[in-house]
């Protein structure tokens, strides 16, 4: 892909819409796994304790405004100052994954001959994980099966079940009981959730933990009063 093709989406706005060119050079770096070092007295080296999770990442970019700087500038302000919090973040580099993103600033401009052009570097707190695209498509599941993560990481998937009565959700080796499904419940094993549209329905579930999707294979099974599950995977990667 060439230079003057690269593009980025931050809250489902391109760059190309402003006009502006974009580098990616610092986007392959991995975040910092979260570990702690201890030292102890007499006793060589350090221990360590790993929190099992993984640290924001800081992706940047070079960009440059080749034409029309103060209007083009004033709707770039707008558009990467006015989101609040994390935001869907996509680049051209890599169309198979999106992060979660928020923009910090601060936002520095340095114009080139007569205002009429400038370069300024771009850079998004994001979250660790790269999410795959393909992990958005729900898997319908009519029938007990198997559901295979390819990657090296678990997710947290976005469960819907249907039926009615009472019955049982079992997604590698952890049972969700649910004491009453009255045609529809989603469990969201990301928020530890259950809900039918607005309502709330974590008092229709009995659980030990909420489901999630390990590397490999997961059998997906079901019984009682359920009929079908709608499974979105989440994958990702680093």
């Amino acid at each position: 892909m060439k230079h003057t093709d690269r593009a980025i989406w931050f809250d489902g706005v391109c760059s190309a819409e402003f006009g502006i060119v974009v580098s990616g050079e610092q986007r392959f770096d991995a975040p910092e796994r979260d570990i702690e070092q201890l030292s102890i007295p007499g006793r060589n080296g350090c221990l360590t304790i790993d929190n099992g999770r993984y640290k924001n990442i800081e992706i940047s970019y070079n960009a440059g405004i080749q034409r029309d700087f103060l209007e083009v500038s004033q709707a770039v302000r707008s558009w990467l100052t006015s989101p609040v919090g994390y935001r869907r973040f996509e680049d051209s580099i890599d169309p198979e994954h999106f992060r979660l993103a928020a923009f910090r600033g601060p936002l520095r401009f340095e114009p080139g001959f007569l205002c009429g052009s400038a370069t300024f570097a771009l850079s998004f707190d994001c979250a660790p994980q790269r999410f795959l695209k393909s992990g958005e498509c729900p898997v319908m599941l009519s029938a007990p099966g198997v559901l295979y993560n390819s990657t090296a990481f678990v997710s947290k998937p976005l469960i819907a079940v249907t039926g009615r009565g009472a019955g049982s959700l079992t997604v590698g080796g952890v049972t969700v009981s649910i004491l009453s499904l009255d045609g529809s419940l989603t469990l969201d094993c990301d928020t530890q959730n259950a809900y039918k549209g607005h309502q709330n329905k974590n008092n229709t579930i009995s659980a030990l933990a909420f489901p999630v999707l390990s590397p490999g294979e997961n059998q997906i099974s079901w019984t009682g009063g359920v009929t079908g599950v709608e499974i979105t995977p989440r994958w990702w990667t680093l």
